[in-house]
C-alpha cells in the first residue's frame, strides 16, 4: 500500500474509533508516531482526547515537545499523569534511584510504579484506547492486530499506524511540519525515560537504544500486554 492508501485507512479508522468509542483516549508519549496520531485527530477535528504518562524521568526534550504539542493543538489537550508519590519513594527507597539497571525484575517493576499504575488511572472507566504502535518496531510486536481487546485494562485497543513504516511516518511528519522530540534528530528513534534511552548506530535495531542492557524478547514496560484480535469482553 502507498502511504496515500494507509493514510486514507487511518483516517478511516480513527473516525470509526471516534463514532463507536467517543471516550477513547490517545496514549501521546511524544514519539514519532504519536505525534502524527496527534495531528491526524486535530486535523480530522475529532472529539477525540489524549493522556500522556509523566514517570518522573522523562528527558528535557520530551518536556519541550509536551510544551509545543500544547501550544500547537489547544483545541486537543493531553492530559498528564504522574505516578503515585508513596509507591515511587517505597521503590527508590528499596532499590535506589537507578535499581532498575540490578535485574529485569526490578525494571519491570520500576515501570509497573512509574507507568503501569498511573495507565490504570488514566483508562478508567473507557471503553477503549488508541496507541501508535507498529508492527516493525519489535519482535514483540509482531502478532497485533489494529484492533485487539485490551484484557488486562478491559477495554478495546486500537493501533491504527500499525502497517506503517519508519519512512512513512516521517515523510508524514516532514511533509506537515508537525512538530517532534529533538532527540529523534541525535538518532534516538525509541524515546522513553532518560536513563532507560540511548542513542542507536547505524544498522541497529530501532528500539535498540531501548533497555538496551536487556534481551529483546523482554523490551517491554507493560503497557502494552499481549491481546486478543477481535476477541469479545467477557
Amino acid at each position: 500500500m502507498s502511504l496515500e492508501s494507509k493514510l486514507a485507512a487511518t483516517a478511516a479508522l480513527l473516525q470509526t474509533i471516534a463514532a463507536e468509542h467517543p471516550d477513547a483516549l490517545l496514549a501521546n508519549s511524544y514519539g514519532a508516531e504519536d505525534m502524527v496520531l496527534t495531528d491526524l485527530i486535530a486535523r480530522l477535528n475529532l472529539p477525540l482526547r489524549s493522556f500522556s504518562l509523566d514517570t518522573g524521568r522523562l528527558p528535557a526534550e520530551t518536556y519541550d515537545l509536551m510544551q509545543k504539542v500544547a501550544e500547537r493543538y489547544p483545541s486537543h489537550p493531553v492530559a498528564v499523569y504522574f505516578p503515585d508519590t508513596a509507591a515511587t519513594e517505597q521503590y527508590v527507597n528499596l532499590h535506589g534511584i537507578n535499581g532498575f539497571y540490578q535485574s529485569v525484575a526490578l525494571r519491570q517493576s520500576c515501570c509497573a510504579v512509574r507507568k503501569l499504575e498511573p495507565l490504570k488511572r488514566a483508562l478508567a472507566g473507557r471503553s477503549a484506547w488508541i496507541t501508535g504502535l507498529r508492527r516493525q518496531q519489535s519482535p514483540t510486536r509482531q502478532d497485533l492486530a489494529d484492533k485487539q481487546y485490551d484484557a488486562d485494562n478491559k477495554l478495546w485497543k486500537f493501533s491504527p499506524l500499525l502497517e506503517w513504516s519508519e519512512a512513512e511516518v516521517w515523510q508524514y511528519l516532514k511533509e506537515n511540519q508537525v512538530p517532534y522530540n529533538a532527540l529523534h534528530d541525535r538518532h534516538y528513534p525509541s524515546i522513553g525515560c532518560a536513563p532507560c534511552t540511548r542513542a542507536i548506530s547505524v544498522g541497529e535495531d530501532v528500539r535498540a537504544g531501548r533497555w538496551w542492557w536487556e534481551n529483546p524478547e523482554t523490551k517491554e514496560c507493560g503497557l502494552h500486554a499481549k491481546a486478543s484480535p477481535l476477541q469479545s469482553p467477557v
